[in-house]
């Protein structure tokens, strides 16, 4: 069973840091693609980073020049690494990879749990 869980999450003054971590456990063949998505209350769910195979990483524009992204290719780990931040930040944040569990399976998205970042003006 491939399980996805994120940590580091918790309560911020706006203009501090907070670096999440997303680590796997498992049997994963393949990774094309990991990121990380957030959701507030009342609001969809986002995307605010991803990065891809390639390490080409893309960011929402609300966030750009204050997260960075990265990956542990060995660990099959994910990272945020969240500076500057902003009140509006506040939400979950869930990381996903976007791959394969094993040879035969097909490619799809797996999610972690989520955690709470939340940030106090």
């Amino acid at each position: 069973q491939v399980r996805l869980v994120e940590s580091g999450g918790g309560l911020v003054q706006a203009g501090g840091s907070l670096r999440l971590s997303c680590r796997t456990s498992g049997s994963i063949f393949s990774i094309n693609a990991m990121g990380w998505y957030r959701q507030a209350p009342g609001e969809q769910r986002e995307l605010v980073a991803s990065i891809d195979s390639g390490s080409v990483t893309n960011y929402a524009d609300s966030v750009k020049g204050r997260f960075t992204i990265s990956r542990d290719n060995a660990k099959n780990a994910v990272y945020l690494q969240m500076n500057s931040l902003k009140p509006e930040d506040t939400a979950v944040y869930y990381c996903n990879f976007y791959g394969r569990v094993n040879y035969g399976s097909g490619v799809r998205v797996y999610w972690g749990q989520g955690t709470q970042v939340t940030v106090s003006s």
